[in-house]
């Protein structure tokens, strides 16, 4: 207001020289000049007068959702199918697949001599087909005695027929079963793989006589694994199978399921064992990881996004947007924290607006303005 007055005063005094002697000096100039960058510049209300901005600021939303305390329990990849493929039958090892290599089900991982087998089976032939005709002469002497009947046999004679009928079928029995046995002792000279895998170790090498029971190979399934972890007896009650827990490794965190709860805990180590199956699973077999198992139950709690908590060296508080757009510090006491949230206790309201971005310099009572998107998606937590 000053700074227009003297503007005004300068134009009048100005005007109020005669018109004769209306000459524009150099003095008179500079305080017109003056007068007129004061008023246009320096004065409220001036035409160079901008209304200074309000700070932007990003917000998220107070939720409430089920929370619980985690702890990482240590844990390691482990297969579903890991075993050391033994051998029904003893023999000279003549080929085994070599460490490394990719086997489908049902192909071979080693082979054993089978000359003996092969021998015992011609031999078996023979005394199969030898046993079949004696027992069809037994059958046809039998048929015979009875056609003839009591009046030309005796009883005894008949019971005799009967019985040689009788031991000559059990011995055709006999010999067909010994062979059957030596066929399957030739098809078990190859040793097959129950299941899909890959060749980690070889317990036996080529010209080695291998005994019945006798580990071959070791076969890992390494399409099929799963997370093993063992944790303290007091987690039992909250773990359940098909709770989503996460496994991480190297700060490479992945979403499981737990498949099953091992219901006994061991009475030395005072715990017990949870498997956990994975989506997409990368790591290698043997790989260390940390599993997150509750170590309390799921409770529900009103959340906050991590970004609005301001933790300071004697209290911790939030700045909440009101509906004019003026933002106001509460203070709250946080609790447990999650993946993108935490736990609080303190005056909030489900759906109120928290700055997360942008309110580092920003004083209670002021003025701002909202921008991007003013919804905070609490994922809920494991569990």
């Amino acid at each position: 207001m000053m700074c227009a007055a003297l503007a005004r005063a300068v134009v009048l005094r100005y005007s109020a020289v005669p018109r004769t002697a209306r000459v524009l000096s150099l003095r008179w100039a500079s305080r017109i000049t003056m007068g007129l960058a004061c008023a246009a510049f320096a004065c409220p209300g001036g035409a160079a007068d901008s209304v200074q901005e309000h700070p932007a600021v990003q917000v998220g939303t107070v939720s409430v959702q089920a929370v619980s305390v985690d702890s990482w329990t240590p844990g390691s990849i482990v297969s579903r199918d890991d075993a050391r493929i033994a051998s029904v039958v003893s023999g000279q090892v003549v080929w085994v697949a070599d460490v490394g290599a990719l086997v489908r089900q049902g192909e071979t991982l080693a082979k054993l001599d089978d000359t003996l087998p092969r021998l015992r089976v011609e031999e078996l032939r023979a005394q199969v087909a030898r046993a079949r005709a004696q027992h069809t002469v037994s059958d046809s002497q039998l048929e015979r005695f009875n056609r003839l009947g009591t009046q030309a046999l005796s009883a005894s004679q008949l019971e005799d027929a009967r019985a040689q009928r009788d031991m000559s079928g059990d011995d055709l029995a006999r010999v067909e079963s010994q062979l059957r046995q030596a066929q399957y002792e030739i098809g078990q000279s190859v040793i097959r793989a129950p299941f899909p895998g890959v060749v980690t170790e070889r317990f036996v090498q080529r010209g080695e006589y291998l005994q019945i029971g006798a580990a071959t190979v070791r076969l890992v399934n390494t399409a099929d694994i799963e997370a093993r972890a063992t944790a303290a007896l007091d987690l039992a009650a909250n773990v359940h199978p098909g709770q989503m827990v996460i496994v991480r490794e190297h700060g490479i965190e992945k979403r499981g399921r737990v498949r099953t709860v091992v219901p006994v805990g061991d009475d030395r180590s005072r715990q017990f064992e949870v498997r956990v199956t994975l989506a997409s699973p990368e790591w290698l077999v043997g790989t260390p990881v940390e599993v997150s198992l509750p170590t309390t139950a799921a409770r529900t709690a009103v959340t906050v996004p991590r970004d609005a908590l301001m933790i300071r060296q004697n209290h911790s508080y939030v700045l909440r947007v009101t509906r004019a757009n003026t933002v106001e510090q509460l203070d709250v006491i946080p609790g447990a924290g999650m993946a993108d949230s935490v736990e609080v206790s303190g005056p909030l309201t489900p759906g109120d607006r928290l700055v997360i971005r942008g309110g580092e310099r920003l004083a209670a009572g002021q003025v701002v303005r909202v921008v991007g998107p003013a919804t905070h998606s609490a994922q809920d937590h494991p569990g």
